[in-house]
């Protein structure tokens, strides 16, 4: 099976290889449109902010491509936020993949910002993608910004206010968390979404 890696300029591209390596694929890193099109999975990582995220994107050509993908598409932190139709990190226009908005978690005493390091995930849909996860799985996340509770929402977090921890409409999906950092339940994610796509 060929998976890509889209080369988005993320700090977590290389842990992502890694975490996908130690399930025993072999990705391809790589800004090629025809080569993310031909692909049987294609994972969208990020870390960072959104403009820049988008102009990296932009200037490699790829805006267009990561649109048409027919294949599987899961796009992890930063790359599932430039799913949605746009972020109010910098008011920033997305792929428009997914509907809505993306928006800074606010702050509250006790709650701090960025949102950092394990939490619990609530699952809210029976959906490939989530099999095996069940209520009280922790992940591993570190954002400001995120994405609403939509009928895509597949899985919620509280940090705060209840959040879209994973998302999902039809080949597109997203982690909010990073699964190449969050353990038994990342590599369960991850492997769902390699061997199932997102039937």
């Amino acid at each position: 099976m060929k998976v890509a890696v889209v080369d988005s300029g993320g700090a977590n591209i290389a842990s992502v290889c890694f975490a996908l390596q130690r399930l025993g694929v072999e990705a391809v890193l790589t800004g090629d449109a025809a080569s993310i099109l031909s692909s049987e999975r294609v994972i969208l990582p990020g870390v960072g902010a959104a403009a820049p995220a988008m102009a990296r994107l932009r200037e490699l050509g790829l805006l267009q491509t990561l649109r048409e993908v027919t294949a599987p598409l899961l796009g992890i932190c930063l790359g599932m936020q430039l799913l949605f139709d746009a972020s109010d990190e910098g008011d920033t226009p997305c792929l428009g993949l997914l509907p809505g908005r993306v928006g800074l978690l606010p702050s509250a005493p006790g709650v701090r910002i960025p949102h950092m390091g394990w939490n619990t995930l609530e699952p809210l849909r029976s959906v490939s993608l989530l099999d095996g996860i069940g209520d009280g799985a922790q992940a591993y996340f570190v954002h400001s910004f995120a994405a609403p509770v939509s009928e895509d929402c597949i899985a919620a977090c509280r940090h705060g206010q209840r959040f879209a921890a994973m998302v999902q409409r039809g080949h597109v999906a997203g982690a909010q968390f990073h699964p190449e950092r969050s353990a038994s339940t990342g590599a369960r994610v991850l492997r769902n979404f390699i061997e199932k796509g997102l039937a």
